[in-house]
């Protein structure tokens, strides 16, 4: 039998890659569909290269999004996003991704699902895994997104148009509060002992934890935290008993199958820092420090929908990102964010309204691009076993 063909888009948004789908160009059958993406990416592999695909064997490499008309009169677009698991091919979407979702607004424009005149386009978008509208507004050359620009992205090479993404209410994106268990602080069993975390759900769930408490400097870059599978082990621990306590698993089995959320954030104080450039950071150049982990990878860059819930986090009191962030000069400022590929500035609007917590919004800047547009060639051996 012929490879089956099918028409994408290969594009790069923020500090990640995807394969772009439309909507009307896969079957509506979900379980073919995780086979297509699977294929398509080169998973499962062994080894976690995922060199029979498209698919770079790290978490930030090994997606897809498929957008297609909306299904909410506030929207211009719907946007899907899946997470592929590099070893196992695990089709996970119980979460968005932040840097993706810069993608889809110049996508949808170039591809006609949306239109703008003029010399900015204004797409909301409609994540369908967390229910939550995503406004892009980037500007347009000659009708189509704009690529070139000044705008420098932290892990990036190059500059890039910015693409502004303010994500609306964004609390609550996968347990539905933002304080899924209504405290700032609770303890979380790490394999044989317990320690302090802070669990949030603003653009995607995430649980913190101080890198003092689990024996880090907070400093370490992605390579030294792959050869500690022992501290691999314990943070995957968290995140198992963090998704029970989140109420996103009954158990830690199906913790296991929703390998995405929560995200794992490792955070402490502002200091001197190196990047994977060999930059270094001052303790004056940012207001926090974060290594994290996803699909039990450690990021070269923070996830974008981790930065945004970070600073959410980091602005409501008692939280341990409340904790260790230094205070704000001025209310409303921003908050820069030290990761291994330097420094990510997040605004985010938090307001206290009767001892609730509501996050208003949370607004980043990022750039996409075009890389290739085509077909996807499938295995007819991978859609049917």
């Amino acid at each position: 039998m012929k490879q089956l063909r099918i028409p994408a888009v290969f594009m790069r948004g923020g500090t990640s890659k995807a394969i772009m789908f439309l909507e009307q160009d896969l079957p509506q059958d979900r379980t073919i569909r995780d086979r297509i993406f699977a294929n398509a990416l080169g998973s499962p592999d062994p080894t976690g290269r995922q060199l029979n695909g498209m698919g770079g064997g790290l978490s930030s490499l090994s997606k897809v999004c498929i957008v297609g008309p909306p299904t909410r009169a506030d929207a211009d677009v719907d946007y899907t996003f899946a997470q592929i698991e590099t070893k196992t091919g695990l089709v996970d979407y119980s979460g968005n991704c932040g840097n993706m979702s810069a993608a889809v607004g110049p996508f949808a424009i170039d591809e006609g699902l949306a239109r703008a005149d003029g010399a900015e386009a204004i797409v909301r978008i409609h994540n369908t895994n967390t229910h939550k509208i995503i406004v892009s507004r980037f500007p347009l050359e000659d009708g189509n997104a704009a690529v070139e620009g000044d705008l420098i992205v932290p892990g990036v090479a190059g500059r890039g148009a910015p693409i502004r993404l303010d994500f609306v209410d964004p609390g609550g994106s996968v347990t539905g509060r933002l304080l899924p268990t209504g405290r700032p602080v609770d303890r979380i069993e790490m394999m044989n002992s317990w320690i302090e975390a802070s669990l949030v759900d603003a653009a995607n769930p995430c649980v913190f934890v101080t890198a003092e408490a689990i024996g880090m400097n907070g400093t370490e870059l992605p390579e030294e935290l792959e050869a500690d599978p022992e501290l691999l082990k314990r943070l995957e621990s968290i995140r198992v008993a963090a998704s029970q306590q989140m109420g996103i698993a009954d158990s830690p089995a199906e913790a296991a199958s929703k390998p995405s959320v929560p995200k794992i954030a490792i955070i402490s104080p502002p200091c001197v820092t190196r990047t994977l450039s060999g930059e270094i950071l001052s303790s004056s150049a940012a207001d926090v420090t974060v290594r994290m982990i996803s699909i039990g990878q450690p990021h070269r860059a923070i996830p974008l929908t981790g930065a945004m819930c970070l600073a959410v986090a980091a602005r409501i009191e008692g939280t341990l990102a409340h904790r260790v962030t230094r205070p704000a000069i001025k209310p409303g400022d921003p908050i820069r964010i030290a990761h291994p590929s330097g420094v990510t500035v997040v605004a985010a609007s938090v307001q206290c309204t009767g001892g609730a917590w509501r996050a208003e919004h949370a607004t980043v800047y990022r750039t996409a691009r075009r890389l290739m547009a085509g077909a996807i060639y499938i295995e007819p051996s991978a859609l049917f076993g």
